[in-house]
């Protein structure tokens, strides 16, 4: 047993709670020299493989798997990402050949042939994104079939971490993560309630952040120039567009703040989710612009009905006065939009959501009451009366971001892969001394 000790001692096996945030710029630390160690490592190859839905589509964790696979690339240039899209059987995609394998949302054989693709490649690690409405299946249950079926180790980013989830959500994410070798959430209280609702191995969930872009300050006034609305103070909130967003709520609070401010106008920037236009078309849409036709705002309520690029929506956040997330879900353990608004440093109101107090607290933000138009009003003046009390915001939000860059991130992910498979190697090693 003593060469197993030894080879025990030798591989990083152990997964933290939670990967540390850390600054863009640090004096060199023993923990750099490891996380040199790492990147050499990677360096000399690993293959990382995903599976998610993948842009073109129009949804958050495309995105989201977009970004997590450009920024672990950078570190590893030797190696070739994999990915494994989901996507209706009906629509055509001209996705990047990075895009090497199509499952078929409903089709449950689809996901059996994924499953088969990545055992027989070179890939050495699968990184999963899950949400219950991207997989098919009651509950997107064909997530389980898939990983059933998979040989090779298999991490799992969770996008919603319910607290009070059906028998069958409840089963699917318990089998995830038994199927797993570490489940990954976005804040602490996702692992919690992991731990408490779910009762899952806490040596199975760790913390890693939502990943930022790297966005330098500048001044809002220049970009508000090239905007065309040099004179404005602009309020926005971005993303899919649907019913849950509460987007009408910053609507019927617009009289109000336009008392104080009247030069204020509030951008709605996104397309509608194409999962809803699909259902209901542009109902809610409709819905919004009636109200601000009701209450005579039109001249201060635009929207931008196009899923944008990331330059794009990057350049209407510099030059945001007050960003404001007013969602309804209290149980909503992650937003790729509120955490873009902290990468671009911007002063934040949101309604308390849960991934919203965590990021928000110790001075990042403000939060506003769900549903109340009286509250957002309240909030978002006071923030614009106070340059102080703004800078502040701004400040803290933007020293959080920096932390949580997507550049940072992927080496959490990086060192999360390298553990696991420091892990198998250790496991088949000691298989052998048992031999």
């Amino acid at each position: 047993m003593a060469k197993a000790e030894k080879a025990r001692q030798q591989l990083d096996v152990s997964i933290p709670e939670e990967f540390a945030l850390r600054d863009e710029v640090r004096w060199l630390k023993s923990e750099d020299i490891r996380l040199f160690r790492l990147l050499r490592e990677s360096m000399n190859k690993i293959e990382p493989a995903y599976v998610a839905t993948y842009p073109p589509s129009e949804c958050g964790i495309a995105t989201f798997t977009r970004d997590v696979v450009t920024s672990v690339a950078k570190y590893t240039p030797f190696s070739k990402p994999t990915v494994a899209a989901i996507r209706r059987e009906h629509e055509i995609e001209p996705y990047e050949r990075i895009v090497r394998f199509q499952i078929f949302k409903e089709n449950r054989d689809s996901y059996l042939e994924a499953a088969k693709f990545l055992n027989d490649s070179a890939v050495d690690i699968v990184s999963l994104q899950h949400e219950y409405g991207i997989y098919g299946g009651p509950d997107g249950e064909y997530v389980l079939d898939f990983l059933e079926a998979l040989d090779k180790p298999a991490v799992a980013t969770l996008h919603t971490v319910l607290q009070s989830p059906s028998p069958n959500q409840k089963r699917i994410v318990q089998e995830m993560i038994r199927l797993c070798d570490v489940a990954i959430v976005m804040v602490k209280i996702g692992r919690q309630i992991l731990l408490d609702v779910y009762g899952v191995d806490p040596g199975k969930v760790t913390v890693i952040p939502h990943g930022v872009p790297n966005v330098h300050r500048v001044s809002a006034t220049s970009v508000k120039k090239a905007l065309g609305m040099a004179d404005r103070a602009i309020i926005s909130t971005f993303g899919l567009i649907n019913r849950g967003k509460g987007i009408e709520y910053v609507i019927q609070a617009m009289p109000k703040i336009l008392e104080k401010h009247p030069n204020a106008v509030y951008l709605v920037l996104g397309a509608t989710h194409p999962g809803v236009r699909r259902f209901e078309g542009e109902s809610y849409r409709n819905m919004l612009t009636d109200t601000i036709s009701r209450l005579g705002i039109e001249q201060s309520v635009r929207f931008n009905n196009r899923f944008l690029a990331l330059s794009e929506l990057v350049r209407y956040l510099c030059a945001t006065d007050v960003y404001v997330t007013p969602y309804l879900n209290k149980d909503q353990i992650v937003s790729g939009t509120l955490a873009y608004a902290l990468g671009c440093g911007k002063a934040i109101a949101s309604t308390p959501y849960l991934y919203a107090e965590e990021v928000l607290a110790e001075g990042r933000g403000m939060l506003v009451d769900f549903e109340s138009p009286g509250s957002i009003a309240d909030t978002v003046t006071q923030i614009l009366d106070d340059a102080k009390l703004k800078e502040s915001l701004e400040t803290a939000a933007y020293r959080y971001g920096r932390r949580a860059a997507w550049f940072n991130v992927a080496v959490d992910y990086l060192g999360l892969f390298h553990r696991v498979l420091n892990r198998h190697r250790l496991a088949q090693q000691l298989a052998a001394v048992k031999a």
